[in-house]
């Protein structure tokens, strides 16, 4: 590998009589660079100046290695003087290395205005003025390379250096916008934050440190970012010892509040966790748009609010599956734990919803269409996962408050599921909460088998100013003696064999966790008693024969103990079955609201759907976009004075790339990658072909995360100006051309 060489390259390097600076300019000159050794010859503390003998001395060194260097003894705020020795001695100005610097360490009480004034002079303003007179000689040579120096002590403060640590992190603050300003034009400008032996730390570090820290370490992490070859800008290093570091922003994922509410500090108190959390996945903004996307997305898609318990935004956009299987113990072992077949095991209809060889066929419950789907998300949170995000809150909260389950297609003996999870609605019931989750199960071949809604009452939880939701009953029971009505007492042990179908829950085996929890003993499964309320309904009103169950929906209403008796009245009204289901031992409603649908007749089978066969040929498709923007361009060669911008197009669904130049001879558009566009974008073919048809804004896909910007960020304006006038045929012909060919 050749050497890295600054040969006909200047070099300016402040504060270089000793220590870092020293250094800087002798590594710079040992590899080409004619230097400026600037020196105002002061003491640490700024006072002394005039004395030229350091900068002179490195001179000397350099000269004595064979290197060119000329020494300047101005003061770093008389910067235009300092850039005039380049000029006067080599005619340009290449490179700028702001390191000059003094201390006057007070704790900030002691501290008097001169401390601070002198301080921010020599760092913040010498390195504005240095680079300012550079700056013109820079841009019209389109290239130059300069280096701010920070501190830790500006990154995480220290204690006695507040117009220190003030400085150096303006200097960084100073380096982020020149960067940009300089991006396009060949300028790159970066920010160390050294520690190394030198005036500044002698006396500070104990010293058996010092030795450790040579500038020799420093200095080559300097001469690498004023490499030509070097692509870095914008970048801010710790670095000393030997050790080099790239240090950046982070945030975390933060909070956002309803912007169409009042928002309190209360309401800060109680979101003071997720606003302060760095846990799971942080952003890392690269620029101002980037940094305040997060509020003008909030602007433009308002929050929907909650709480620590509840985060309504990543809630409702939540989604999540699984996988898992049933068989024809898992049916049979569910039935035995709704009661099914307890009354007369020797009935061949009740038989045949235990035993997979009944004479009668083996039949599903209808009810066990709700299990699998509810065992893949106890089976998470028993493995202590979060199956839907924004959902913050454990059992202890929560009551199984309705169930909605619709049969989409006959239950089979055994089936491998897929269930996809998702929010459907939250009501605020201050100061408590309703969550809906629905989910749709489907098996091997991609058919919907189920479809089941939750409804669940979480404690505590409201209080965010969200819908209480709909009011009024449902399914009320009708105020005349039932059509039919079914008596079963429930065992003792009920509860204990209908876990094994998949309620781990402890609070309905365990006596302790039960009087913890405010019982006297263990309560039965909400579910186990909607599974003996489906099996009363097949019993009266579908011969035992379940499969004619369309849909059950219910609401608990009180918790049902083992041993007690269960009553369930039923009606026959409007085309269903309405009815409730009473404890008749101390005389409560432990299920009402509820209805079942039933199926006129037994339902088909469906089979698999077939396999799309259609072809998306007669769709737009990015290919169709950039020939139809490649004849504009040649139609149009005034664009690349006009536009005078290079686009680099990552598409995704399907992937492709894609590059406009139109800031190099007549314009150019292609599939292919460009070396260092000025602006590089990613977007779905989908959302490509609405920003470029004028059927989606670009804005919103931008704060809307669907289209990511990087490079120059303002010059993505000017893609406006390149599509002006483009006729919207040229698109239609480009698609035409290729459906022909």
């Amino acid at each position: 590998m050749s050497e890295l060489r600054f040969d006909d390259r200047v070099a300016i390097v402040t504060g270089a009589g000793g220590g870092l600076g020293r250094e800087h300019a002798l590594t710079l000159a040992a590899r080409g660079a004619k230097v400026v050794v600037n020196d105002l010859g002061g003491s640490v503390d700024g006072s002394g100046a005039g004395a030229a003998s350091p900068a002179d001395k490195v001179v000397e060194e350099i000269k004595a290695l064979g290197g060119e260097a000329v020494a300047n003894y101005d003061s770093v705020t008389d910067g235009e003087k300092i850039v005039q020795t380049a000029i006067d001695a080599w005619g340009r100005v290449d490179i700028v290395v702001n390191n000059a610097g003094i201390l006057r360490d007070k704790s900030f009480a002691k501290m008097e205005n001169a401390d601070w004034d002198l301080v921010y002079e020599v760092h913040l303003k010498g390195a504005q003025r240095v680079t300012k007179a550079a700056w013109p000689y820079m841009l019209e040579q389109k290239y130059g390379r300069v280096i701010m120096t920070a501190s830790a002590a500006g990154i995480y403060g220290n204690f006695g250096q507040a117009n220190y640590s003030a400085a150096k992190l303006g200097l960084h603050g100073f380096a982020q916008t020149l960067a940009e300003e300089g991006r396009a034009k060949g300028i790159h400008v970066n920010t160390i934050a050294p520690i190394a032996k030198s005036r500044l730390t002698v006396g500070i570090l104990p010293e058996q440190f010092i030795d450790a820290l040579k500038p020799e370490f420093v200095s080559p992490l300097v001469a690498w970012l004023c490499h030509e070859n070097c692509d870095q800008t914008k970048g801010l290093f710790e670095v000393g010892a030997g050790y080099m570091a790239q240090v950046r922003w982070e945030r975390n994922k933060g909070n956002s509040f309803p912007i169409d509410k009042e928002l309190t500090p209360d309401m800060v108190a109680n979101r003071w966790n997720k606003i302060t959390s760095f846990e799971g996945e942080n952003e890392h903004p690269s620029d101002t748009n980037a940094a305040v996307g997060a509020i003008l997305n909030n602007i433009m898609n308002p929050s929907l609010g909650g709480n620590e318990f509840i985060d309504l935004d990543l809630a409702m956009k939540a989604e999540a599956s699984g996988e898992n299987s049933y068989d024809e113990r898992d049916l049979a072992i569910y039935a035995l734990g709704v009661g099914a077949a307890a009354a007369d095991p020797l009935d061949e209809k009740e038989l045949a919803q235990v035993y997979e060889n009944s004479s009668d066929g083996f039949k599903a419950l209808p009810t066990y269409a709700a299990m699998p789907g509810m065992n893949y998300m106890l089976q998470q949170m028993k493995e202590g996962k979060d199956l839907l995000e924004g959902l913050n809150y454990g059992f202890d909260r929560v009551l199984h408050g309705e169930q909605y389950t619709e049969i989409k297609q006959t239950l089979k003996p055994c089936a491998k599921l897929t269930h996809t999870y998702k929010v459907k609605a939250v009501y605020d019931k201050d100061p408590h909460a309703v969550v809906v989750t629905s989910t749709t199960t489907t098996d091997e071949n991609g058919v919907e088998v189920a479809y089941n809604e939750n409804a669940t009452f979480v404690r505590g939880a409201g209080g965010f100013g969200g819908e209480r939701g709909p009011s009024g009953s449902i399914n009320v029971a009708p105020e005349r003696e039932p059509d039919a009505v079914i008596t079963e007492t429930v065992p003792v042990e009920q509860g204990l064999l209908y876990r094994l179908s998949g309620d781990w829950n402890p609070l309905h085996a365990d006596p302790k966790f039960a009087k913890a929890f405010g019982y006297d003993k263990p309560i039965l499964h909400g579910m186990c008693t909607y599974g003996y309320c489906g099996r009363h309904i097949v019993k009266a009103f579908c011969d035992n024969d379940p499969r004619f169950v369309k849909s059950i929906k219910v609401r608990f209403a009180e918790s049902v103990f083992p041993g007690e008796t269960l009553e369930t009245r039923m009606w026959k009204e409007d085309g269903k079955i309405i009815f409730e289901t009473h404890i008749k031992d101390r005389n409560l409603v432990a299920i009402k609201n509820a209805a079942v649908e039933l199926f006129d007749e037994l339902p088909v089978e469906v089979e698999a759907p077939a396999e799309a066969t259609a072809e998306a040929g007669d769709q737009l498709i990015a290919e169709d976009l950039f020939t139809a923007l490649a004849q504009h361009v040649a139609a149009n060669p005034e664009l690349v004075g006009k536009v005078d911008t290079t686009f680099q197009f990552n598409v995704s669904n399907p992937d492709s790339q894609w590059y406009v130049d139109l800031k190099s001879g007549e314009g150019k558009v292609e599939a292919g990658v460009l070396d260092k566009p000025d602006v590089t974008l990613g977007v779905s073919e989908e959302n490509l072909i609405g920003m470029l048809t004028g059927q989606a804004d670009a804005q919103q896909l931008y704060f809307g995360g669907k289209l990511e910007v990087s490079g120059n960020v303002a010059a993505s304006n000017n893609l406006g100006p390149a599509l002006e006038g483009m006729d919207p045929g040229l698109i239609e012909a480009a698609k035409a051309a290729r459906l022909k060919s």
